[in-house]
């Protein structure tokens, strides 16, 4: 049985997104991802890259607009529901993003000893998980 021999530390994650530029704002310029570079995408449009840790989010705007963003919480459908970030400012950066108006849909809470996490809503209404481990 073949097994995938990995070169890298961490996965690459891909978000079809309705509005680049608000995608960036809050990406970018809010959570502090470093922008690694834009290129075309085959097909149209344009891919934006940026880097968290190892991980390279490409936030990628079609040329023909889906105008569907995501929605249904967690549980609401089957697929890619939202990803985790690790933070060590948990609370700091939970209040940064509901003052810059976006949706904290978990507050700051404790799920196991140690263990506290919130969950916000970026422009698109994709779930992004903070963890911070104490």
């Amino acid at each position: 049985m073949a097994k995938a021999l990995v070169t890298k530390d961490s996965i690459d994650l891909g978000i079809v997104v309705c509005d680049a530029n608000a995608s960036l704002a809050f990406y970018r310029d809010l959570l502090g991802f470093e922008f690694q570079g834009e290129m075309p995408m085959p097909g149209g449009g344009t891919m934006y890259r940026l880097l968290c840790g190892t991980t390279v989010l490409k936030l990628v705007k079609a040329d023909s607009d889906p105008s569907k963003p995501a929605a249904g919480g967690i549980t609401g459908a089957c697929g890619y529901r939202y990803f985790t970030i690790s933070v060590s400012n948990l609370e700091e950066i939970t209040s940064a993003v509901g003052a810059a108006g976006y949706t904290v849909t978990v507050s700051p809470r404790e799920i196991r000893a140690g263990i506290s996490i919130s969950i916000v809503q970026d422009p698109d209404g994709n779930l992004v998980e903070f963890l911070q481990v104490s």
